[in-house]
């Protein structure tokens, strides 16, 4: 429906050597978003950082589930997998304040059973 934002859905086996797929796919629709290079890059940053965070608190045999809602001109994506046991998030991390500083808003969401990470970013060119 017109007004009404796409969304994409993507599952990987939670394994590190699939993280250049969810990279590359994200980049693939920030372009389509007209991102500049540079909010692409960051966003690219961004990403590979959250899929750390949740990749480390994932069970073993787990599916990555990346979700992608794209606006007008701004992107949500929602990484998440199934996680036992997940640690509280360390909003001190080296990875948290790449996210912090990369995205207009970023939240983690630990409970038992599921691990989540959710960006928002805007395109710099948004008004």
């Amino acid at each position: 429906a017109a007004g009404r934002p796409d969304e994409v859905e993507l599952r990987l086996p939670a394994d590190g050597a699939y993280a250049s797929v969810l990279r590359t796919l994200t980049a693939g629709l920030a372009a389509r978003l007209d991102f500049t290079m540079d909010d692409i890059e960051d966003l690219r940053i961004a990403v590979s950082e959250a899929a750390a965070m949740v990749l480390d608190e994932a069970d073993s045999g787990a599916v990555l589930d990346c979700r992608f809602r794209l606006g007008t001109s701004e992107l949500e994506l929602t990484i998440a997998a199934d996680a036992q046991s997940p640690t509280a998030p360390d909003y001190e991390s080296f990875g948290w304040q790449v996210l912090a500083t990369l995205a207009d808003e970023a939240a983690i969401d630990a409970v038992a059973g599921r691990y989540s990470v959710r960006l928002l970013v805007r395109s710099s060119l948004a008004s």
